[in-house]
Parts: structure tokens; sequence; C-alpha cells
């Protein structure tokens, strides 16, 4: 066989280089074009859920892209779709933008009875551990919004969100965790409306993470069918909290007692108290001194507008959290203030308590953040009191005991009776 001539060769290297660099050029080109208006995500599979009564959510490039909703329609009408963010934008319209919001970044693989109560609670990253032990010891569905700040540490966050969700096998199976991108801190109206949106049982509990439930709630509430009929009926049904006078006492849940009279015994021996039992109108509208002694649910009759209790709730027809409320102070007073004037009656459960969990608190931000929001609060009183006072009257529902509780508060405000006289 004879020699290549030399020109041939060149052009043959000429052409090599050309081959690779398109090939070069191509690939970029393709992976630029399906990649510029997404990130990578965290190994979630693309695909798409479909839950009865929801939105189908496309998971394809989830954390930056133009997701589509959609919703079923007559079987003669096309699909209705809608982008993802214009949706979200709309449900949470009060909260400070821009914010994005990934529902079900991780869904737990458990479908759930739609009887059971769903735990609402809201975490950052430095409270993991903490929710992964309430996690073990519900065993039971939870919902969950984790903030992830949009900074310089966001991707580092996730990674950790990652390595928490899959360092416990009991979230798999029972946690659904919403994600929460944004520049702003303590939002935690908006915070416990994700959750509570996202939650797949007919009812909720909102929760603070550092408390933990010491009995078995779900046992209880399945052998009390009086619990179960206010809960059916839209009350709200709650659990006493309290927590260790010394503060290293209450570092440890497992220590914490698992039954009502083993609380009652350390509350006698003056190592447990009323949780924050130094600010009485927080929780004392429970009644504890009744607590101790009764075996059936009763009604809160004392309220008032700073009570804070742990509720369980029916999600249908419950108001949402008001999310102008941002950072520490009054947000979840304004929350339970504005489903009590609502109609709703508020029931202690006889058997089951929580314990606070201790930890230091940011005393400078909360004592700043207290005094913006007890402004807030005061006008947002007022405000809602006239709003569901006109809807009762509208709906020809001011004379029924719906409206007995927004009567009970709201004619304690100033002007609020020649205000209401003028308007029926």
């Amino acid at each position: 066989m004879g020699l290549i001539p030399q020109p041939a060769v060149k052009l043959l290297r000429y052409g090599v280089l050309a081959y690779l660099a398109g090939s070069v050029i191509f690939t970029l080109h393709t992976q630029f074009s399906r990649y510029q208006d997404s990130q990578p995500i965290y190994n979630v599979t693309p695909g798409t859920w479909d839950e009865p009564g929801q939105a189908v959510f496309d998971l394809e490039s989830t954390v930056y892209s133009k997701q589509r909703m959609s919703w079923k329609t007559p079987e003669d009408s096309p699909r209705h779709e809608i982008e993802e963010d214009a949706v979200i934008h709309k449900i949470f319209a009060n909260t400070m933008q821009p914010s994005k919001v990934l529902p079900y970044y991780f869904k737990a693989e458990r479908r759930f009875d739609p009887e059971a109560v769903t735990i609402t609670t809201l975490i950052t990253y430095d409270r993991y551990p903490v929710f992964s032990k309430l996690v073990t010891n519900y065993q039971g569905p939870i919902s969950v919004s984790i903030h992830i700040n949009d900074d310089e540490n966001r991707d580092e966050n996730l990674s950790r969100l990652h390595d928490m969700y899959s360092s416990n096998p009991s979230m798999r199976e029972f946690v659904d965790v919403h994600v929460i991108v944004d520049k702003f801190d303590r939002q935690f109206n908006m915070w416990r409306n994700v959750a509570r949106f996202f939650a797949r049982t007919n009812y909720f509990m909102m929760l603070d993470v550092d408390f933990h439930i010491c009995t078995n709630l779900q046992h209880h509430l399945s052998l009390d069918p009086e619990a179960r009929r206010l809960m059916r009926e839209g009350k709200a049904v709650l659990l006493p909290a309290f927590e260790y006078r010394k503060q290293e006492d209450g570092v440890d849940s497992r220590t914490f007692p698992k039954d009502k009279a083993a609380a009652i015994q350390l509350v006698r021996d003056n190592k447990l108290a009323v949780f924050h039992d130094f600010f009485a109108r927080g929780h004392n509208a429970t009644d504890y001194e009744r607590w101790y002694k009764t075996e059936s649910a009763y009604k809160v009759t004392t309220y008032q507008h700073s009570y804070e209790p742990y509720v369980i709730l029916k999600k249908e027809g419950t108001p949402w959290c008001d999310e102008r409320f941002v950072g520490y102070g009054a947000n979840k007073a304004a929350c339970l203030f504005e489903i009590y004037i609502s109609g709703i009656d508020y029931y202690v459960l006889p058997h089951d308590f929580l314990i606070h969990q201790s930890h230091p608190y940011k005393e400078e931000t909360r004592k700043q953040e207290r005094k913006y929001n007890r402004k807030l609060y005061q006008n947002f009183q007022e405000e809602a009191c006239l709003r569901y006072s006109r809807d009762f009257v509208l709906a020809q529902q001011w004379n029924t005991p719906k409206a007995d509780n927004v009567k009970e508060q709201c004619n304690r405000i100033k002007g609020f009776k020649q205000a209401m006289a003028q308007f029926s």
C-alpha cells in the first residue's frame, strides 16, 4: 500500500479537528438551551404527582423553572394550566417578595388516612436535629415548611436538608417537605400557611417544632369519640403545654413523662410548670387546674387575645394565618384570634400534653420585633372584628351562636358597639 500524500494527511487532520470542534459546540449549545432557565435539581426524578383534589406538579427542573400546574376540567374541556409561580404568588400574595415556594420538595411515600392529624410545623437548618426527633416520636403525617435563605450559603443549606432527610428512615415514610427560598427571615405565618396548604389529611395540628408530644396522641384520639366529634364539627382541640423550671432538665425528651399522672407529679414537685408562666395570658385560658382533674374534653371559656395554645383544627373552613406578621411576637396569637372570632370554639383534650424542649432564644431580636408586631396586632384586631362582624350580619348569622365569639372579644374594642349599631 502506498503512502498517503502529505496534503491529504493535513486535510484529514483539519477535518477531524473541525468535527471535534463542531461536536463540542453542538453539545454545549444543547445543554445550555436545556438548562438556561433552570438549576440542577437534587436527586428528584422528573415526573408528576397527582393527588385527588390537588394540582398536578411537573417536577422537571424544580428550583428555577417554568413548571405548570393543571386542573381537571369537565370532560369536554381541555385541562386548565397556569404557571406554578403565578399560582403560588397569588396564594401567598401578602408575603414579602420575591419568594420561591417549592411544594413537595420531598414527598412521603405513605398514603395517609384522610382522618389522620397532620402535624404542620416550620423549621430552619439549625432546627434539623429536634425536627428529626419529632418525626421519630410522632410516626404520623407531617407537613413541614423549611426556609432556605437565598444567599451564598443556599446550596450548602440545601445539602444539609438532603442529609437530614436521608438520615432518618421515618422521614421518607411520613414527612412532606416544602422548601421556601427567599431573603426574608421569620415569615412565620406564611411558613405555617405553606405547611397547612399542602397537608394531605382533613385535620392539622399547628405545632412549634421544639415541643415534644409526650403521649400517644393518635391512639388517644382514636379512642375518644367526643374529641373526634368535636373535630368533625370544626371545633379546635388543644393540648396543654408545659416546660421544665430548670432549663437543663428540658433538653432530652427521652426523660420526659409519658402520661398525665407522671406530669402532674412533676408539677407538684415544682419541676414542671405551665409554659411561659411568667406571661400568664399566653396559656392560662387552658385552665390547668381543671385539666389536672378532668377525664373528658372541656371548653375554653376565658379566651383572651394573647392566648397561644397548640391546636388541632379541621383543614376545611379554618381561617388562614395573616401573613403580614413577620418576626417574633403576635404572629401566632393573631392567627388563633382570627380562628376564634370566626366562630371556632376551643376545647382542651383530657389526657394529652406537650413539653417544651429547652434551647436559647435570640432575646434582642425578639424584643425589637415584638415591639413592631404589637402595634400591628392592635390594628389587626380592630380590622378582623369589623370584617367578621360585617360578614355575620350580611349572612344573617349575627344572632346565632356562630357570632358569640366575635361579640365576646370585639365588644371590648373602643367604638366597636357604636360602629356595629350603625352598620346593622
